[in-house]
């Protein structure tokens, strides 16, 4: 763990055992800004006593409508206010949230309520609530919805659907007064080891299994967060989905050491909200970085020569500032005043669009290309990448600021223990370990094995004892010459480079290694354009020579830092992109390889005649 020191009064923070501590210390800090949203044009800031009042108001009503101790309640919506201040009710009650991704179809909505028995649901528009009502009849444990926002639909019983502002209705709740006691008496009475949520995985390999996770589980995460990150007069930025367990206890952090929060509006407002909020802190995915490299080599490439010298000067500066950083010895006296100007020329400008105060990025929920987490380190946009899973509540390991180790994911957790297993899998064991997995007993018993999960990823630990993630178990590729190759780092590296959006690899016992690619359309029209292709449909682009040429490039530069056996020999060019309403691609953005094999059999064929 880091020096305390870097957070004000980090030796006294208050007792948290369960997550409903962080309500009551909430309170007890009485901070005037606790979470931050934008309404009307305008962002708005909610207080501490404000989230006491509403979390013990919005718990005395579920209560009301008979909502026990062990029961399950969903929510159904994007990341804003009443996501977590529903959550916090619901722990208070002792029941468990099951969070459920507002780009769930409904179908997979349905499979998730009946599966987990779920009696309450929370839903942010009235479209979801379309949704529900038609599958309710097919859900018998399911008693009432919550309308967040937005015109109950016509037809619907009003005894079955409430409103959010029903249900908080009254005077606020002042800590010091005697109606906040029930609320606290039954808070107090839920246990660390007590069920908080049922978090369904994004089912990669197949049907989605619910995680269970007590409060231990996530208290212990929370706590063991290194120290380093946080600092006094932090902001952060939530754009995550609250649904993934990552920004979800990221978000909990935060809470527990006073750092606001502020909502962004949406993923396509996003950039905006950075310069509006300016944010110290923020969470990511892997794929947020990859299409922030591919606008910013696109753009570059639209611009003069002499801009695109001067930047890849400063980030070959900042790689050498950083690998003394990495080596633990001071830069020369040179290199140091060559960094202070490529600081000066470029990195300030390039963090201004981030708005200027970003300290850290916190990336999470897949595998980040090293090169692209070295880059990003290089031209002082600190990218700190950690591994974890939804069973681990979620982090295992992490690198910190202090220490960066590109294409690491740094070293585990104070109470978190990692080993490598014979056959390459990475096995973990702590307080963090889930429950198990809800309704499937022989899958708990096979996921841990005498106190250790087995965790399905492949990874070795340096000698520095950081650990490096090489790809899923499942995942690996074996060619027929008997070469294992390792899909996800190629994918990473395709998807790092200006013209391709997506990529699958492919070559299971196959002659040699091949890869399914969807082009950047967007940045692709642009050079139709440029070419006389203008007005080209993306089918009509994909066969165009002038492209593939152009993607060929690309593979070609990737190709050159791969091992013979790993080289992509051949690639088809897909017209349509991965997408979550397809069904290829999970809410985390994680492509669902066994399906897009499935799908594009025939294309696959053709790439091995």
């Amino acid at each position: 763990m880091s020096d305390n020191t870097l957070i004000a009064g980090a030796q006294s923070l208050p007792a948290l055992t369960t997550l409903n501590d962080l309500v009551f210390n909430m309170a007890r800090r009485d901070a005037p800004e606790v979470l931050r949203y934008k309404r009307a044009g305008a962002w708005v800031s909610i207080s501490a006593r404000e989230v006491y009042s509403i979390v013990a108001r919005m718990s005395a009503a579920l209560k009301r409508l008979g909502l026990r101790k062990g029961d399950r309640v969903a929510l159904w919506s994007e990341n804003r206010p009443e996501w977590t201040l529903a959550d916090l009710a619901v722990l208070a009650c002792g029941a468990a949230t099951v969070p459920l991704y507002p780009t769930l179809t409904a179908a997979a909505c349905e499979y998730m309520l009946r599966d987990s028995g779920s009696r309450v649901i929370f839903l942010s528009r009235p479209e979801h609530l379309e949704k529900i009502h038609g599958c309710w009849a097919r859900l018998p444990e399911l008693e009432r919805a919550v309308l967040f926002g937005g015109p109950v639909p016509a037809g619907m019983s009003a005894a079955r659907v409430l409103r959010w502002e029903e249900l908080i209705g009254g005077e606020q709740i002042d800590p010091a007064r005697e109606e906040a006691q029930a609320y606290e008496a039954a808070a107090r009475a839920v246990g660390p080891d007590d069920l908080a949520s049922i978090v369904y995985t994004s089912g990669t390999t197949g049907e989605p299994r619910g995680v269970l996770l007590a409060h231990d589980n996530l208290v212990s995460n929370v706590l063991a967060v290194p120290l380093e990150f946080i600092r006094p007069g932090d902001v952060a930025l939530s754009f995550l989905p609250l649904s993934h367990i990552y920004e979800r206890m990221v978000f909990y952090t935060f809470l527990h050491h006073g750092v606001p929060v502020a909502y962004a509006e949406s993923t396509e407002a996003v950039p905006q909200n950075l310069l509006e909020v300016r944010p110290t802190l923020a969470t990511a995915v892997p794929r947020f970085f990859e299409k922030m490299y591919s606008r910013i080599v696109g753009n570059l490439q639209q611009g003069f020569w002499a801009r695109r010298r001067l930047f890849w000067w400063a980030a070959s500066v900042g790689r050498q500032e950083l690998a003394c950083r990495i080596e633990g010895r001071p830069a020369p006296s040179g290199l140091r005043l060559r960094h202070r100007l490529a600081n000066r020329l470029v990195f300030r400008k390039l963090r201004r669009r981030l708005g200027g105060r970003l300290r850290c990025f916190l990336s999470g929920g897949g595998p980040l290309s090293p090169q692209l987490a070295e880059f990003f380190t290089a031209v002082n946009v600190m990218v700190c990448e950690g591994y974890g899973l939804t069973e681990t509540s979620p982090v295992v390991t992490c690198n910190v600021p202090s220490r960066p180790r590109p294409g690491t994911t740094g070293r585990p957790l104070e109470g978190v223990e990692v080993r490598i297993a014979p056959d390459g899998e990475i096995l973990v064991r702590g307080r963090n370990v889930m429950k198990g997995y809800h309704n499937r007993p022989e899958e708990t018993a096979q996921a841990i094995v005498d106190g250790w999960l087995h965790t399905g990823d492949i990874g070795e630990l340096t000698a520095e004892g950081d650990l490096r993630v090489t790809d899923r178990k499942k995942d690996l590729l074996k060619t027929a010459a008997g070469k294992l190759v390792a899909p996800q780092p190629i994918e990473n590296l395709l998807r790092s480079l200006p013209y391709i959006s997506n990529a699958v690899v492919v070559g299971d016992r196959r002659r040699y290694i091949a890869a399914l690619l969807v082009p950047d359309f967007q940045r692709l029209s642009e050079f139709a354009c440029a070419s006389g292709l203008d007005g080209a449909s993306p089918a009509a682009l994909i066969r165009h020579p002038l492209v593939r040429n152009l993607i060929g490039r690309q593979v070609d530069q990737v190709n050159a830092g791969l091992a013979p056996f790993e080289q992509i020999k051949r690639f088809a060019l897909l017209a349509d992109d991965f997408s979550i309403a397809a069904g290829n691609l999970t809410p985390t953005f994680k492509v669902r390889r066994r399906i897009v094999e499935e799908e594009c059999r025939d294309i696959v064929a053709e790439l091995y005649k």
